[in-house]
Parts: structure tokens; sequence; C-alpha cells
């Protein structure tokens, strides 16, 4: 009985999206849609990476409170918010470094 419901469970999750899903045609191509593309995986990229850096700065910030005064404990929590702000940092230059390249080639391609 189990491993029926199982079966269901497994056809329905795999077999509802190929009938459900709607059709796709290809556009035409164009250097507006080919920057607004990379500016998507760029944002969505990006917003990744913050939120693994805010991990990581909760994670530092817990490991920091929970130290007790052991010296290798605070010692590795102040690494670990050191690093997430530095991987921060670099994440949002580029986000910003990103967005000016595509604004610059938008401008040159007359996009």
């Amino acid at each position: 009985m189990k491993k029926t419901y199982y079966f269901i469970a497994a056809f329905v999750a795999i077999g509802l999206p190929l009938f459900l899903a709607e059709p796709a045609f290809a556009q035409t191509a164009g250097v507006s849609n080919v920057e607004s593309f990379i500016r998507n995986v760029i944002t969505v990229l990006a917003g990744l990476a913050g939120l693994v850096a805010t991990g990581f700065f909760v994670v530092g910030g817990f490991t920091y409170i929970t130290s007790s005064g052991n010296p290798e404990q605070l010692d590795k929590a102040k690494r670990t918010l050191t690093w997430s702000a530095i991987g921060l940092a670099i994440v949002i230059a580029a986000f910003v470094l990103a967005q000016i390249v595509t604004t610059i080639a938008k401008q040159a391609f007359g996009g």
C-alpha cells in the first residue's frame, strides 16, 4: 500500500509538469534579449551570494557570542566575520561592475 502511494506521488511529481507546461517558442535574437538575460543571471547570482554571506555573518556572530572567552573560538569567529565581509564586498563590487558594463554595452550597441 505504501509503495502505491510512492508511485502515485512520483507519477504526479514527474508527469504533472509535462501536462501543465506552456509551449516555449524561440524568440528573435537581439542585443536587448542577451543583455536582459545576462542582467537577470547576475542579479540572481548576486542575491544568492548575498544570502550565503549573510549566513556566514550569522554563523560568525553566533560563534563569537557563544565562545565564552575561548581565544581559539574568538579567533575563528573573527576570521569568519572578516572573510564574509570581504566576500560580500566582492559580490557588491561585481554587481556594480556588471551593471556598469551592461550599461556601456547597451549604449555602444544601441540597445
